[in-house]
């Protein structure tokens, strides 16, 4: 059932509340797949969804706008310059205007910042999904400051971690505004079967090969990635890395250092990078800080044995009967661990097959859904 919004802006009868959310997204990350798979379920529910979406007017043809298209989400694909904030709050008030959303549901800092206060100030409920911090230095670092002192304001802060929870408590957030909601899966498209996903990706179709996926960004620690294949005994094993970011010239002047430079194969941004993780026999989670990572639910989507670090909400996602788990920054414990698993494929098929049954069992998307469907009627 489609909301019917009353002269104030409110779903009346029981009606199921429309929302209007508001993102500043990358080329590619968890956050926006959490948007994208939360949207569609929103509207596979019945509920009357758009996505706002602010990007870098020099970008033509941006992914996020087609990963919207492909799912069928009304989405508005808005250029707006990086300190163009009076022209973000003219567009999110004109857009209140003329959908006149029930709630509307910020993602990241820039719209939790920028954005949100423009809904409050037309009596619009406001909802925020805090997906993770880099904890990162200088701007991003002030920038997650004054979203921690946003979150206040907000009539409720959705956390995807217990840990996260917990910290913003202690920063001041009410504890009755926050709700633990652990993102949840479901794929677009199926994995590509692995002889087709390595040939996609360039790799040898007979090598061992691991995996890693993301931002090169510090809060991700590639860097120990690369300490981890130096330390690995599998001198054989070839490192894929997926994903682009400021640190890659580092990086490779460390594999150069740790003399494993002709065994890493740069592959940039690769669209929908989750059907592509058949091709890895591990996938590697060298992060310092995480929220529910997206990977880990397309790894254990795509049957591939995982290695990871136990930092922020990964525990909630995967314990040792679906994955090995190691130390943030312990180089050696991953790299023993994915001698483990190349040199064990049985027990490693194991922990997929139970991590599968966990994806089915803990994150479908239609009860994920009805939960923050009562997270907007306790808006309301």
């Amino acid at each position: 059932m489609v909301s019917q919004a009353g002269h104030d802006g409110r779903a009346r009868g029981g009606a199921t509340p429309s929302v209007l959310h508001v993102a500043a997204p990358a080329d590619f990350g968890g956050l926006e797949s959490v948007v994208v798979n939360l949207a569609r379920g929103q509207l596979d529910a019945g509920q009357q969804v758009t996505v706002a979406a602010f990007v870098d007017p020099g970008r033509s043809g941006h992914p996020f706008g087609a990963a919207l298209a492909a799912a069928g989400i009304p989405g508005r694909i808005v250029p707006v310059a990086a300190r163009g904030y009076l022209e973000e709050r003219r567009t999110v008030r004109d857009l209140i205007r003329e959908l006149r959303p029930d709630v509307v549901h910020s993602h990241g800092y820039r719209p939790d910042v920028v954005d949100s206060g423009v809904a409050r100030r037309m009596g619009v409920p406001t909802v925020t999904t805090v997906h993770g911090f880099t904890r990162g230095a200088g701007r991003g670092r002030l920038y997650e400051w004054l979203q921690r002192r946003w979150f206040r304001r907000f009539d409720a802060v959705v956390v995807v971690s217990e840990p996260l929870r917990r910290e913003l408590i202690a920063s001041g957030v009410r504890a009755e505004r926050i709700h633990l909601i652990r993102n949840a899966w479901r794929a677009a498209q199926p994995p590509l079967p692995r002889a087709e996903a390595r040939a996609a990706l360039g790799l040898d179709p007979e090598a061992r090969i691991a995996g890693w996926v993301g931002r090169l960004t510090a809060e991700k620690g590639p860097d120990v990635v690369v300490d981890a294949l130096a330390a690995c005994s599998a001198r054989d094993v070839t490192l894929s890395i997926v994903g682009s970011g400021p640190m890659e010239p580092e990086l490779r002047a460390l594999a150069e250092e740790r003399h494993v430079g002709e065994r890493i194969r740069w592959h940039g941004i690769v669209p929908d990078a989750g059907r592509y993780l058949t091709a890895f026999d591990a996938l590697l989670l060298t992060s310092w800080t995480e929220g529910t990572p997206i990977v880990l639910l397309e790894a254990m989507a795509a049957g591939v044995p995982i290695i990871t670090t136990a930092v922020g909400g990964v525990p909630d996602v995967v314990s040792g009967r679906e994955a090995l788990l190691a130390a943030a920054g312990d180089a050696a414990g991953l790299g023993r661990a994915l001698a483990e698993v190349l040199e064990d494929p049985a027990a490693a098929d194991v922990r997929c097959e139970e991590a599968h049954r966990r994806l089915e069992r803990e994150f479908s998307v239609e009860p994920w859904v009805q939960r923050y469907r009562d997270v907007y009627f306790s808006c309301l």
